[in-house]
């Protein structure tokens, strides 16, 4: 009985192997075929939409005011920021004061967004910053976000195109000193990146959108209902380009790459983020999410040799999956992001894929997330405050 149950593992733990080794092509032809499509959409149209960025804020972010400071020094004709916070005691509200003192010619302007119009409180702070945005051409990103100075030129450009709803980028995360941080930047560039390039070759181009960057049109976000309309979802970015998409709109991704500087996790931070970011994926995309099974290569191979007793052909099968899964790693990571510290993270590659199949369980076996300090539960992809 018992080498019965070993035989039916082991040939379990094969497919998986294969199945896994068959994702990591996926995404090594993905990477390559983002690759080229960069180098034929580097061409920056001269056009210049005027357009106001909205980024919604909640207390001090580590590197926050360099990042601020990166979007006034845009090679741009025509831009606004617009600043939101719910309190009028945020900390944030300390830098917004220091950029207007700094950039005193850029228009930047702060709101106060008082109520509370649903769970995702960014979501809530956006509906009301809007009134007071002044051009049809929006962009939304977050706090944290750093950019380059030809951002805007290349985020806005294919918005000149009525076919193109929204224009989204990838972004490399950038640690802090902290164990959980470094899991955190390397997981974003070795496993989330890869599996958003994925779904664009397989779906015939994005159906979501990252929250790295979201532009738009004015009349488009009033055409899926507004920023109320998601204002209860978790995955507000996802939620948004997904509406978007379905308008029968192009969603771009961008060949600029962003920067997000992510806070000094530690490890119990680490596993609640990457938590909360599961079973929001999980809700989002439940078929997908659920064949992620398939894809932890390093996990299957472990498997292989343990139910095979360390056969040949099993050390074979876990050195084919290892080395493939580095290929993606290196491919995705420091070519197309160009993460100038993959290589010196490279090492905990194997600890990170093995707590992300502990993440990838516990995502099952419940719906409640922890965000911001606030316990909420998931309920198609939307968010009751636990307590209400």
């Amino acid at each position: 009985m018992i080498h019965t149950l070993f035989r039916l593992f082991e040939i379990v733990a094969v497919f998986g192997c294969a199945s896994s080794a068959a994702y990591y092509l996926l995404c090594l032809w993905s990477a390559f075929a983002s690759i080229r499509q960069d180098r034929a959409g580097e061409g920056v149209l001269a056009t210049q939409l005027p357009v106001s960025i909205l980024k919604p804020l909640k207390g001090a972010d580590r590197e926050m005011y360099e990042s601020f400071r990166s979007h006034c020094l845009q090679d741009y004709s025509e831009y606004e920021i617009v600043f939101g916070v719910s309190e009028p005691d945020d900390p944030a509200i300390d830098s917004v004061h220091r950029l207007q003192r700094e950039f005193p010619d850029r228009i930047i302007g702060l709101v106060v967004c008082p109520e509370r119009l649903g769970a995702n409180v960014k979501v809530s702070n956006l509906e009301q910053m809007l009134a007071t945005a002044r051009y049809e051409h929006l962009l939304v990103n977050d706090s944290d976000i750093h950019v380059q100075p030809d951002y805007l030129r290349r985020i806005m450009s294919p918005l000149t195109d009525e076919r193109v709803g929204m224009v989204t980028c990838l972004y490399r995360g950038v640690a802090a000193s902290t164990l959980g941080s470094r899991l955190e930047s390397l997981g974003i560039s070795t496993d989330f990146i890869p599996s958003v390039l994925v779904a664009r070759q397989l779906e015939g181009g994005l159906h979501f959108a990252l929250g790295s960057t979201m532009a738009f049109r004015r009349k488009d976000l009033a055409r899926i209902g507004g920023f109320q309309s998601i204002v209860d979802f978790l995955a507000d970015d996802y939620e948004l380009g997904r509406r978007v998409a379905d308008l029968g709109l192009q969603v771009k991704l961008s060949e600029t790459v962003v920067e997000t500087h992510l806070p000094d996790y530690d490890l119990r931070g680490f596993f609640l983020h990457q938590l909360r970011w599961a079973r929001g994926v999980r809700d989002a995309r439940a078929g997908g999410y659920a064949g992620l099974i398939t894809t932890f290569g390093l996990m299957w191979g472990l498997l292989a040799v343990f139910f095979a007793h360390g056969a040949p052909w099993s050390w074979a099968a876990l050195g084919v999956v290892a080395f493939l899964r580095l290929a993606v790693a290196i491919a995705v990571g420091s070519v197309v992001l160009r993460d100038r510290n993959l290589l010196r993270d490279l090492w905990l590659l194997p600890a990170r894929d093995l707590i992300a199949v502990g993440v990838w369980v516990a995502s099952f076996l419940g719906h409640t997330v922890t965000w911001r300090g606030d316990r909420f539960e998931l309920k198609d992809g939307r968010l009751v405050r636990v307590g209400d």
